[in-house]
């Protein structure tokens, strides 16, 4: 981080900016937005990361809407639902909805996306947002039925998030590839060009159906990709920008300290964590030793970046999985006081006196991922730095070439703990710790309609876990906003900016 910057840059970019420059195009109802992570793809079934998520939430609905600060589950493409028995839901659709390429809406194009992104050769990202369906069928032009694999009970929140209706006409021909580049759906902006990874241009769908989204009122949304923190805080304040997010602790701190933006800090689900290969998927790595994943739990000071870092609405977080979601018990985690000199000690009785090195991957946050480093290094495990765009870590990740990562998760948004450590410990590609005794744990968890006993079996899952310290769990995230004075936006907990929620002043 440029620290120089942040004391004498900031002032010197505000002067400019006051000198003349504009401050918004309000006059051309165009928000102009930063993203800092590259989106290897728009469409939302081929990508997994947060910026794909607000793009989806824009651009797609989904059958079924939970409202983020009540957390009630409303129709969108649906207007309502029932369970037919515990493995088939019916839903009725809402009637006179249309695609952006003008496409009607109905009960085609829910069993086309259903029975296309349920096929595991079908190649969606993450196969734990829709392989929990098995099919589906249709009744009437406006009714369907979605067939479980098994007992599901987390189906509604999931069809809340991440499973979006697409055209079944349009997407038979265009195929991922073209949704990626030509995106349509039937949500409340319509995207107008994509130069990928770089620059989305969205506009207000005019003719967009009564959802419990809300109607768009700002026209137009411009938003870049702009990796560095500093060259968009430039952009702000010569009049280039409207609004950034993820914004570093210290530098929003100053942002706010100068009163002329709006500054808004927000907790949110993602975690960070360290994921460790306790299964060898990458060769002969120390990391399959319980004492040196023990080890390197008790060398890391979560507090002190929580603290010093993250500040905000985090907090040190010690479950593979986001507190509030549900069956993510917090009294069954295993918890490791910070002591390098125990970290040490277990080190040499796993045969490593002197220490090792390994390759250390991260995707985000640097600054944190090096702060994580001074740790590890402070009790002898030394670190081949590899700081990669997500999509190549991620690859290798499935790959199983990857020792140690620092690693965040959002879930999606969703509020069950299956989004998360069931991702992660089920025997996927993303899986390190291949624990027969976790997933036997996670399945009885997963499928049960029985909160009680869903709750007694993530518990389980999570003590096993943690006890094990197949991961160094770390802190949750905070999410500082930045927007100009014309710009009014209340963000919410999900972490998912909401462009119809966003008014001019």
């Amino acid at each position: 981080m440029k620290r120089s910057w942040l004391t004498s840059g900031l002032a010197s970019v505000a002067l400019i900016a006051a000198a003349g420059a504009s401050w918004a195009e309000k006059a051309n109802d165009t928000l102009r937005v930063a993203f800092t992570k590259e989106l290897e793809n728009v469409d939302s079934y081929f990508n997994s990361s947060r910026e794909g998520v607000v793009l989806q939430r824009a651009v797609w609905d989904g059958l079924i809407y939970r409202d983020p600060v009540t957390n009630e589950y409303k129709g969108n493409l649906a207007t309502s639902w029932e369970w037919i028995d515990d493995t088939t839901l019916e839903l009725k659709l809402r009637e006179g909805v249309t695609f952006h390429n003008g496409e009607p809406f109905n009960a085609d194009d829910v069993v086309f996306t259903v029975n296309f992104v349920a096929k595991e050769e079908s190649g969606v990202k993450t196969q734990r947002n829709v392989n929990w369906m098995k099919s589906a069928e249709k009744v009437d032009d406006y009714t369907v039925r979605i067939l479980l694999k098994e007992k599901f009970p987390a189906a509604i929140e999931f069809l809340s998030g991440p499973v979006s209706m697409y055209p079944n006409e349009y997407y038979a021909e265009a195929g991922p590839s073209k949704m990626g580049l030509e995106p349509v759906g039937t949500g409340p902006y319509k995207v107008v060009s994509v130069t990928p990874g770089q620059h989305f241009v969205l506009e207000k769908n005019e003719n967009y159906h009564d959802s419990p989204k809300g109607q768009p009122t700002i026209t137009n949304i411009d938003i870049r990709t702009i990796p560095d923190v500093n060259t968009q805080m430039a952009e702000l304040f010569s009049g280039s920008l409207d609004l950034i997010w993820q914004v570093p602790a210290d530098q929003a701190e100053k942002l706010d300290e100068m009163g002329q933006f709006t500054v808004e800090n927000e907790s949110t689900m993602r975690v960070g964590y360290l994921s460790m290969d306790a299964a060898g998927r990458s060769g002969d790595t120390p990391f399959s030793d319980l004492k040196v994943r023990q080890a390197v739990n008790h060398a890391i000071n979560r507090k002190e970046l929580v603290d010093a870092l993250l500040k905000g609405e985090s907090q040190v977080v010690w479950t593979p999985c986001f507190p509030s979601q549900f069956g993510c018990i917090e009294e069954a985690a295993t918890t490791y006081e910070y002591d390098p000199e125990k970290a040490k000690a277990l080190l040499a009785e796993a045969g490593y006196p002197d220490g090792f090195t390994t390759e250390f991957y991260a995707y985000r946050n640097r600054e944190y991922a090096e702060a994580i480093m001074s740790y590890l290094n402070a009790v002898g495990i030394e670190a081949d730095f590899k700081f990669l765009q997500y999509s190549a870590l991620r690859d290798l990740n499935m790959k199983g070439e990857v020792p140690l990562a620092f690693l965040t998760w959002g879930s999606y948004s969703i509020n069950d703990a299956s989004a998360m450590v069931s991702q992660f410990f089920k025997h996927g590609s993303l899986d390190d710790a291949r624990d027969d005794q976790v997933l036997a744990d996670l399945n009885v968890a997963d499928s049960s309609t029985d909160p009680e006993v869903r709750i007694e079996n993530y518990a389980k899952a999570i003590d096993r876990i943690t006890s094990q310290a197949y991961w160094a769990p770390m802190f949750s995230y905070n999410t500082n906003y930045v927007f100009t004075k014309e710009v009014s936006y209340s963000p919410t907990p999900d972490e998912v900016l909401r462009f119809t929620t966003m008014t001019w002043n």
